[in-house]
């Protein structure tokens, strides 16, 4: 994965810390969500992750008139052969890249759910599997930004991590001016892997080892979201899953075969973060959500390595 990261950093500056947040989930098979303002490199590192990779890649632009349709597929009927011929929407890739995804109406936004969940699409009663690997990485505005939607919570949960790109440093920001001012970096990006390597790597961060303090460490994690005053929904057991299966690739990432306690609690902002809802009290206080999941984090006694 190590090339693929290098892949990515040539066209998306500064960024390691997204940039390895989206390779973990990548081999944890989940899904990730860009949150930030525009113009920050949102899209350009989603399609520079499904550049770097030898499978399909799709990109749906979400606009407020797209249907369900556009994104599953839909049956038409030809004239020739006289029968329905289903015609396959965008979610048939590898890495499907969808760009705003909260402009998009919430009729719309759901037809990703069962794609998303269970890796395949139901359309007039018939099911068509998606090949794999499947991922979605999604892309949308904050939600004071004119136009959008606010993406509702079984959506936002089916998403293994959300992060934020951020601005980038001044160093960064005139590398970018540098070697990106003149010439397209993605139209310069070449595959450094295929589907089936990366295929291999999901199955082998699978069997990363984790042992039962760990395991507690994460359920106790979860379940402070539950109990704290500071949210008014805490995480779901789906988010547990996800949290583990992210640990694993973290620590495949970092070169280990075993989750430590400190995977856990670096992902646990990412992971948990846009599956809870602060309480009235916080919000008035001013409190991040990110916040109250560092402090969450930092209640829970951290188990002996």
């Amino acid at each position: 994965m190590g090339r693929v990261r290098g892949a990515i950093e040539s066209v998306i500056e500064g960024k390691r810390q997204p940039i390895d947040t989206a390779l973990v989930v990548l081999l944890a098979e989940g899904h990730l969500l860009l949150e930030d303002v525009p113009g920050v490199g949102k899209t350009m590192l989603a399609k520079a992750l499904g550049k770097s990779i030898a499978c399909s890649v799709r990109r749906i632009q979400f606009t407020p008139d797209l249907l369900p349709s556009d994104i599953t597929g839909v049956s038409v009927y030809n004239q020739e052969r006289r029968d329905f011929e289903f015609k396959p929407g965008g979610v048939f890739a590898n890495i499907v890249v969808g760009d705003e995804i909260n402009r998009a109406s919430p009729k719309t936004q759901s037809a990703l759910l069962e794609s998303m969940e269970e890796r395949q699409v139901s359309v007039d009663g018939v099911t068509y599997e998606l090949e794999l690997p499947f991922m979605v990485v999604a892309t949308q505005n904050p939600i004071e930004m004119e136009g959008t939607y606010p993406l509702p919570e079984a959506q936002r949960d089916r998403f293994t991590a959300r992060i934020q790109m951020g601005y980038p440093t001044k160093n960064a920001e005139l590398d970018m001016l540098e070697h990106h001012g003149s010439v397209d970096p993605l139209g310069q990006l070449k595959p450094v892997t295929d589907a089936g390597t990366i295929l291999g790597l999901i199955q082998a961060v699978k069997q990363v080892y984790v042992a039962p303090a760990v395991k507690e460490y994460l359920v106790a994690i979860v379940t402070a979201t539950r109990e704290t005053p500071d949210l008014r929904l805490g995480a779901s057991p789906r988010s547990s899953l996800q949290l583990l299966r992210a640990s694993r690739a973290h620590a495949a990432l970092a070169g280990r075969d075993y989750v430590s306690p400190d995977d856990v609690a670096a992902l646990a902002g990412s992971v948990l973060s846009h599956r809870v809802l602060p309480s009235t009290d916080a919000q008035l206080a001013r409190h991040s959500v990110s916040d109250i999941i560092d402090t969450v984090v930092r209640s829970v006694p951290v188990p002996d390595k």
